[in-house]
């Protein structure tokens, strides 16, 4: 795993099996470990939110989750062996808690997507065990009540399905308090699990369109975030790519004979 930095922020170029390695690692040994999922609305939101960038740098593993992130790190130079998905790495890990007997926390979603996404999982991973699961739609005040239920349920994980910046203020905010070894925000993967929302053919998830298939389901809530924060982050990186090249371009200062 190597953290490297794209527009000043960290993100780490990790495997699959790297990055399940080091959950699975976390849920042995007790030992904390928060899990963050880099995408393009992220990281640009994150330049003009300072706690957002904050949970992010405090984050123990700083995912590649869309593929215009791969894009943008390959521009600058960088092999990424692939992308690790804020969905499949959860699917990976149900499947190696049913495993391996480790038992995870729900949080986020509506009660009812919560609850099919639940019954879709025990299908999928027959033997997987539940800690426990709570909906998204709590208030500010009820947070400790949430933090004391999932403490108490002894889980070895804790998977959040709740909006950006939320579900990474959740973490940041009790996580040395919720007792539970590896902390994930998986965003929508409850309604997708559930079978609410489709994920994109696998065509349009290598040419990083993704975010095209999310906006044609949801046109209004997500028009407004992907034109402003793609746009964006366009901008952004065409100006690191010629920084880069000019940088690049500039004669070496001669050194001094000896």
């Amino acid at each position: 795993m190597l953290r490297v930095r794209l527009l000043d922020t960290p993100v780490d170029i990790a495997t699959m099996d790297e990055t399940a390695g080091r959950a699975l690692s976390a849920m042995r040994s007790g030992r904390r470990c928060q899990h963050v999922a880099m995408n393009v609305a992220k990281l640009v939101n994150a330049r003009t939110d300072p706690e957002l960038a904050q949970d992010i740098r405090d984050s123990d593993i700083i995912g590649i989750d869309g593929m215009g992130v791969v894009y943008a790190l390959e521009a600058l130079g960088h092999l990424v062996p692939e992308r690790v998905s804020g969905i499949d790495l959860f699917l990976r890990l149900m499947e190696e808690c049913a495993r391996r007997g480790f038992r995870p926390f729900l949080l986020g979603a509506r009660p009812d997507v919560l609850a099919d996404a639940q019954a879709e999982l025990r299908r999928l991973f027959p033997g997987l065990t539940f800690a426990g699961a709570h909906h998204g739609y709590f208030k500010p005040d009820e947070e400790e009540r949430i933090r004391d239920l999932i403490r108490g349920s002894g889980a070895h994980c804790l998977f959040i399905a709740m909006p950006t910046p939320r579900k990474e203020r959740f973490m940041r905010r009790w996580r040395d308090t919720l007792d539970v070894p590896f902390l994930m925000g998986v965003g929508g993967s409850f309604d997708v699990v559930a079978g609410r929302v489709t994920r994109a053919p696998f065509a349009m998830q290598r040419l990083g369109l993704e975010w095209l298939h999310r906006l044609l389901q949801e046109p209004r809530r997500m028009t407004g975030r992907y034109l402003r924060t793609n746009a964006v982050f366009a901008l952004l990186l065409a100006r690191e790519i010629a920084a880069q090249r000019l940088r690049a371009l500039r004669p070496a200062r001669p050194t001094n004979a000896a």
